[in-house]
């Protein structure tokens, strides 16, 4: 039994069949078919075909009857790297590069503030000079891995954003 909500439901859904197809609602049912094709429910030629049917369509009736015989599920989109197992996360080159410089700075402190004994020529000793050295050395390779970190992630999300290609390598 029909009530007066399903005569109006039935009139809208007619009235919108009616319509001129929008671009968005052309590539609503391009996704359909893409999610059909991925699932194996059409073949590439029966695809292309339905595909230029869509780009083809004026009304959204018309578009309606392209997916009609289709029961297709959502498909999830996929990262575009794979899953990497028992990798351990990389630590963020900034709060490292912070890290090194307090060091570094403080290790200079170290050695220009206390009074050490002097050599006779005013000259510190030995021990605070390779200090100093040692951890010059240890912050220009931090810095270097830090730097290369920056990089790769910049790469890596530059990566991120071009679009998976699809069936055929498009």
């Amino acid at each position: 039994m029909a009530g007066p909500g399903d005569e109006m439901a039935a009139t809208e859904n007619l009235g919108r069949r009616e319509l001129r197809a929008s671009h968005a609602d052309r590539e609503r049912v391009i996704g359909t078919l893409k999610a059909a094709f991925v699932q194996g429910m059409l073949a590439k030629s029966e695809f292309d075909q339905r595909v230029g049917q869509a780009f083809a369509s004026r009304t959204c009736a018309e578009l309606a009857a392209l997916t009609a015989d289709l029961q297709v599920e959502p498909v999830t989109a996929r990262s575009a790297q794979p899953a990497r197992r028992g990798e351990q996360p990389v630590l963020r080159p900034g709060p490292m590069l912070a890290v090194g410089t307090a060091i570094y700075a403080s290790v200079w402190a170290f050695a220009a503030v206390p009074p050490w004994p002097v050599s006779s020529e005013g000259d510190p000793p030995r021990a605070i000079i390779m200090l100093v050295f040692l951890s010059t050395l240890i912050y220009l390779l931090v810095s270097a891995i830090s730097v290369g970190n920056m990089v790769a992630d910049r790469i890596q999300r530059r990566a991120a954003r071009r679009p998976v290609p699809g069936p055929g390598g498009r």
